[in-house]
């Protein structure tokens, strides 16, 4: 009796979770029990009790003749019961609450941002004391919904040195590069949809898509962009709406695509109808420029995305998009339904920040001192026996390989007990196949409690696993 209960329940499991994901919404008529009973390999009568506890509790209701069908209004949305069950050590939210909500005692090798003291602090400083000065118009009306004109042309020039053209009349101010990205899959996409992203991909793409309801799939990266022959067979199998990545330098592996992989990757996008969004958010950390989608394409299908928290502060939330004149008019109509306006205030810090005399100077050094953390983090992972799967030309990320045996997410759990968060590889992989790596932020791994913790963490791991 025990047994069939457990079975039971887990039937009832089944269908709440798929209510509070809104996969089932109120009035979605629920699988037959015989279906039901075949999918879960379980006896008819099981499904029938788990269907009567649901009715028993308010949760469905029968209707004779034709079945069982979800009741009450549309659940509240829950990002963790949308999707295949992680542990939430690999959780993608969980990495993002971690970071975000770590004290200041907790070191961050695994978060996605620079030390507060590597950002502009003293060219932010000016620029708000500027805006201080400004008139009451400024500091207290409503942006224009596309945003700022001042700012939107200092975009247009700044794309050029990408071989972007988007005058300003193609460029809209978001929120941050999330908002951007989440009003593009509000005007494109519908639940269901199939959505590719690189496997790995910054970890937030997921949490994110997951909101919207659509399909994942995610396509191997190598070194030089997305693997082409795995990102065709996905077109063909899948026949997506949308691709999410990084051209310039990507998140987690800190690789830079390859001319030929982009002229293949547009060619192939331009025979399905894919739409791709293009996350520039690290363009200032190049030495020298990687192909960008966006160039090629002449944003014909490419929408170029962008934002300044990496580098200003991440406190400034201020994004763009850039896309075709009817895109944009359209994503415009959307940014008002949702937040009416924009940030004023953030558009003329920005603007007034990155004309600053200097903002060239403080990106020189700060990719001078990146390469050299890039240097003493390897070294120092070397010593663990962590290799690098890739060696990235500029940026903050280093994509790691863990000795033969450790589990990334056992790793993090152990370090967070000694106040140090690490980013485990499934966090960052749709296929979850990347439970042997880690990614670190380089500029966040400057203290040498880091490597001790790591040091000790990496033992303990791999003596539990000689055990087994």
């Amino acid at each position: 009796m025990a047994r069939n209960n457990t079975r039971i329940h887990a039937v009832m499991h089944e269908i709440q979770s798929r209510i509070a994901a809104r996969i089932y919404v109120p009035g979605t008529r629920l699988p037959s029990v015989r279906s039901q009973a075949q999918v879960m390999g379980l006896s008819v009568s099981t499904i029938v009790e788990a269907y009567e506890r649901l009715m028993a509790e308010g949760v469905v209701t029968s209707r004779p003749g034709s079945g069982f069908y979800v009741e009450g209004p549309v659940a509240p949305l829950a990002l963790t019961e949308i999707g295949p069950k992680l542990d939430r050590a690999v959780d993608p939210l969980w990495v993002s609450r971690q970071t975000l909500e770590a004290g200041a005692a907790m070191l961050r090798p695994g978060c996605g941002w620079l030390p507060p003291n590597w950002l502009y602090e003293s060219g932010m400083r000016r620029a708000l004391r500027t805006l201080a000065r400004a008139d009451t118009l400024e500091l207290s009306e409503y942006a224009s919904p596309q945003g700022q004109l001042p700012l939107r042309q200092l975009l247009s020039r700044r794309m050029l040195a990408h071989d972007i053209e988007a005058p300003p009349q193609q460029i809209m101010l978001a929120e941050s590069g999330t908002q951007a990205i989440d009003l593009i899959c509000r005007f494109l996409l519908e639940p269901g949809d199939t959505v590719l992203v690189d496997d790995p991909c910054y970890f937030n793409f997921h949490a994110l898509l997951k909101a919207h309801r659509v399909h994942v799939v995610g396509v191997a990266y190598t070194p030089q962009g997305p693997d082409i022959e795995k990102f065709e067979a996905a077109l063909q199998a899948h026949a997506p709406r949308l691709y999410i990545t990084n051209s310039g330098i990507h998140n987690p592996t800190g690789a830079t695509l390859s001319a030929v992989t982009a002229h293949r990757l547009l060619k192939l996008a331009e025979r399905a109808g894919l739409i791709i969004i293009e996350d520039d958010i690290f363009a200032d950390f190049e030495d020298s420029p990687a192909p960008r989608l966006a160039a090629l394409d002449g944003l014909a299908r490419v929408i170029h995305i962008g934002s300044f928290s990496k580098t200003l502060s991440a406190s400034l939330r201020c994004g763009f998009v850039a896309a075709r004149p009817d895109w944009i008019d359209s994503l415009v109509d959307l940014k008002i339904a949702t937040s009416f306006a924009g940030g004023r205030l953030a558009a003329d810090v920005t603007h007034i920040a990155l004309t600053d005399s200097g903002y060239r100077k403080h990106m020189d050094t700060l990719r001078t001192h990146l390469a050299q953390a890039m240097h003493a983090t390897r070294s120092q992972l070397a010593k663990l026996g962590i290799e690098p799967w890739h060696i990235p030309k500029a940026g903050m990320f280093i994509w790691c390989r863990l000795p033969d045996g450790v589990d990334s997410a056992a790793l993090a759990r152990r370090c967070l007990q000694e106040q140090v968060v690490l980013a485990p590889g499934n966090a960052f992989s749709p296929s979850q196949n990347a439970g042997s790596f880690l990614r670190f932020n380089v500029a966040q791994s400057t203290d040498e409690r880091v490597f001790s913790v790591l040091a000790r963490a990496l033992h303990e791991e791999q003596a539990t696993a000689s055990r087994q």
